[in-house]
């Protein structure tokens, strides 16, 4: 055997695991890191980037990996069996005894196994373990062979990719081109798997998963609730508005006309000031010049939309309106923020205060926290027809509670702390034994 032979067999060998990065590279790659080193020079990416934006060239990219990786691996079949297996094929006759068509037989499987075992191992797994360790550096360096291979093979790739398009459609699937894209769930997984690799902080984690919640997360559930609304009616005047606001610690004040399911439109307290100083504010004085208008949502409507048509309004307050079209409370951009960066500066929200552990182990928790929310700090996850803690504790007890009482949910025992008339402000739980650290909530 020549050193020709064996060159020629490591050449085919390179190539194969050549195709193999270049496939599993492309496909994982972020588009957003090649566009970046592009927009910073790097030609290799500018020469990628358009295969990663446009779907069918991608899909183009990855036939030509396949293709190589196919061709190279029939090549390197027959090439090795047609000189190694002949080569062998005389020791095998002399040493074993063997007829010639037994030796050429037994020096061909001999040959298929040992080259397949080289094919598997350098041609495919040490590859593919670099391009997905580093699918940036390896996608831009065999960028190169590949457009070459595209060139040469793109009559082929046509073909193969127009019979395996007419293939699905036959069998009744539409065919698609391949696409970085990724679901909501998708992209909760692989912030998961950042964070478990060191590359993201716990609450970066949490801002990213809050924020991909907020298309399931409705204006009904982040709301301030009406009974916790503070509102100035429109027929009382601007005395009377000056003077409530002035006891309120709020910048903005809803305003109603008749009862508060009729609001108008809202306040901002520096007007209010404005008047005053200006000795506006005396009796008889009307308050309907000062009112703005305000966003009106509906309470099903996604909190993300929300924030979309505040920012088209330019507003940071809306009325949620329930199905009847009375007020089921407010909205506004303070509450959004906060489940995206966790508690903030927030006029309306959380009367019964932040959840709070005690020294005795018990957990306080706000009677307007939502259940979801509350499953880190008890360890179960609540469910029932009520959406928050204490609509749950009187949907359990099936009355209006008074402060002490106590009620067993799902092995949690709540006791009512506090009460504002007829809704529970704050419950004292004890978690369960299991529970995982609801501190950092």
């Amino acid at each position: 055997m020549s050193a020709f032979t064996w060159i020629v067999l490591a050449v085919l060998i390179t190539l194969n695991g050549l195709y193999v990065a270049a496939e599993f590279a492309a496909v994982s790659v972020r588009r957003s890191r090649v566009r970046q080193m592009a927009e910073e020079g790097n030609r290799l990416a500018r020469r990628f980037l358009p295969t990663l934006d446009e779907a069918p060239r991608l899909d183009r990219y990855i036939a030509a990996c396949q293709v190589g990786i196919t061709v190279s691996s029939l090549v390197l079949g027959a090439y090795g069996q047609a000189t190694l297996g002949q080569a062998l094929a005389p020791l095998f006759e002399r040493w074993g005894n063997m007829q010639t068509v037994a030796a050429q037989s037994a020096s061909a499987v001999v040959v298929l196994i040992v080259l397949t075992t080289f094919q598997m191992i350098l041609g495919e797994l040490v590859p593919k373990s670099l391009a997905l360790q580093f699918p940036t550096r390896v996608a831009l360096l065999t960028v190169i062979p590949l457009r070459w291979s595209q060139k040469l093979l793109g009559w082929f790739i046509t073909v193969l990719n127009g019979s395996g398009w007419i293939v699905l459609r036959l069998i009744g699937v539409e065919p698609k081109a391949h696409r970085h894209l990724h679901s909501a769930e998708e992209i909760k997984y692989l912030v998961a798997e950042s964070r478990a690799g060191g590359h993201l902080q716990p609450e970066e984690q949490r801002r990213i998963v809050h924020a991909l919640g907020l298309t399931q997360r409705t204006a009904g559930e982040l709301m301030v609730p009406r009974t916790r609304v503070a509102a100035l009616d429109q027929d009382a005047g601007l005395a009377a508005a000056v003077a409530k606001a002035a006891e309120l610690p709020y910048t903005r004040l809803p305003v109603y006309e008749g009862s508060i399911d009729d609001i108008v439109g809202m306040v901002h307290a520096k007007d209010l000031a404005t008047a005053w100083l200006s000795g506006k504010s005396e009796a008889g004085e009307p308050l309907e010049p000062l009112v703005r208008p305000i966003l009106a949502v509906h309470e099903r409507v996604s909190a993300d939309r929300v924030l979309a048509l505040m920012r088209r309004e330019r507003g940071i307050m809306a009325v949620v309106v329930d199905d009847f079209g009375g007020t089921a409370g407010i909205i506004t951009t303070e509450d959004i923020l906060t489940e995206l960066l966790g508690e903030v500066a927030d006029e309306y929200k959380h009367a019964g205060g932040p959840p709070e552990r005690l020294a005795d182990g018990r957990v306080r928790l706000p009677g307007d926290m939502l259940l979801h929310d509350a499953t880190p700090w008890i360890g179960t996850l609540w469910d029932g027809e009520s959406d928050t803690v204490g609509g749950l504790v009187m949907e359990r007890l099936e009355h209006v509670p008074e402060p002490g009482e106590t009620v067993d949910i799902d092995g949690v025992m709540v006791q009512v702390e506090t009460m504002d008339r007829h809704a529970v402000l704050s419950v004292l739980a004890e978690p369960l034994a299991d529970e995982p650290g609801g501190g950092s909530a």
